[in-house]
């Protein structure tokens, strides 16, 4: 177990920059997430870190050693790569002991450390089976046991449920997230699915093009993101784009005029609206922005109804109403009452 830090890191290739100053700081024993959409540079961000990609420029240290210019084997890092990468002419017990191999750990400290961690991820009598003979969920577990197998320092974990169906990645990311929390480990995850971020994380950094565009918990970048790229990314969000004419004030590109406390007089501006935050109907009644809204496309979503609304020729917005007993979907073509009160939105400068 050990601190991570991660200081002004940067990867280039020739005149294309994918990761660009990044500096994240990883207490000892925390499980932080590297979020964001493909192309993003969060893998490469932990390839880095694994010593599998060279930094261009930055430093990156665990605990006191500076590792930046370390090969992988010397790093102590454990990593469970999104394809597992486990040799399939080698059975379980092999492909965890393999790691241990490398490092020239003596055969007889080896079984116990193999034991070990095929315990602490519940496949115990599993040690003379091939991945083969093993389901995607005990190909990930396997994966996960080598990695442990090494008593690393830091777990690295490159979206490892991608390959497994949606039931098995819920089942699953409450194992590694228990396991992380019970062995103390510091952990450090890549992954483009949001709910497994939220599930899982500590604190998580969300990337885009490179740069890190916010770190906090799942509450402050729910409920306080810093740009309209973070609010669109974390969760949903309704935006309305406008101007921000004076303090509590803004004004939709389509003319409606709204009272927002979020809104400063800066001019060009979006405002942000999360779905929930804005009723329907009756319970529209009494807030300070009430609008006459048209269906455009209503989304049966079991325990959610995602409604998409058109305001005005300009101005669209989607609301996410819960499905309770005896409520009835508004059907396209509809008109309804929407509303949302003066602290409901939050407003951000128009991005260029």
């Amino acid at each position: 177990m050990a601190r991570l830090s991660i200081e002004h890191l940067r990867k280039s290739y020739g005149d294309l920059t994918v990761v660009d100053d990044v500096a994240i700081d990883i207490a000892d024993g925390e499980f932080l997430v590297l979020l964001g959409p493909s192309g993003c540079g969060k893998t490469t961000t932990l390839r880095m870190v694994a010593g599998f990609v060279p930094p261009s420029a930055g430093r990156i240290t665990i605990g006191e050693r500076d590792v930046t210019t370390l090969p992988p084997w010397k790093r102590n890092c454990g990593l469970v790569f999104q394809s597992y990468a486990l040799f399939p002419h080698m059975t379980v017990a092999e492909n965890v002991a393999f790691g241990l191999e490398m490092r020239k750990v003596a055969p007889a400290d080896r079984a116990p450390r193999v034991a070990e961690a095929l315990r602490l991820v519940q496949l115990t009598g599993f040690d003379g089976r091939y991945p083969r003979q093993l389901s995607g969920g005990q190909q990930q577990r396997v994966a996960l046991a080598r990695a442990l197998a090494m008593e690393p320092d830091v777990l690295l974990l490159d979206e490892p449920l991608s390959n497994l169906d949606a039931k098995l990645r819920q089942e699953v990311r409450v194992e590694i997230r228990e396991l992380q929390r019970k062995l103390g480990l510091t952990t450090i995850m890549v992954t483009h699915d949001q709910e497994e971020a939220l599930t899982m994380a500590d604190r998580l950094v969300v990337m885009e093009k490179g740069k890190v565009r916010q770190i906090g918990s799942q509450r402050e970048l729910y409920e306080r993101p810093a740009d309209r790229f973070v609010a669109g990314f974390i969760g949903r969000s309704a935006f309305l784009d406008g101007e921000s004419l004076a303090p509590g004030r803004f004004v939709s590109a389509g003319g409606l005029h709204i009272a927002c406390a979020a809104a400063t007089g800066q001019g060009g501006a979006t405002l942000a609206l999360r779905p929930e935050r804005i009723a329907v109907g009756s319970d529209a009644a009494g807030l300070a922005n009430r609008f006459e809204a048209r269906v455009e496309h209503a989304a049966y979503l079991g325990a959610l109804i995602d409604i998409h609304v058109r305001l005005s020729e300009q101005d669209q917005m989607l609301l996410q109403l819960p499905n309770r007993q005896g409520f009835a979907e508004p059907r396209p073509g509809d008109s309804i009452t929407i509303g949302w009160a003066e602290d409901a939105g939050l407003v951000y400068a128009l991005e260029s």
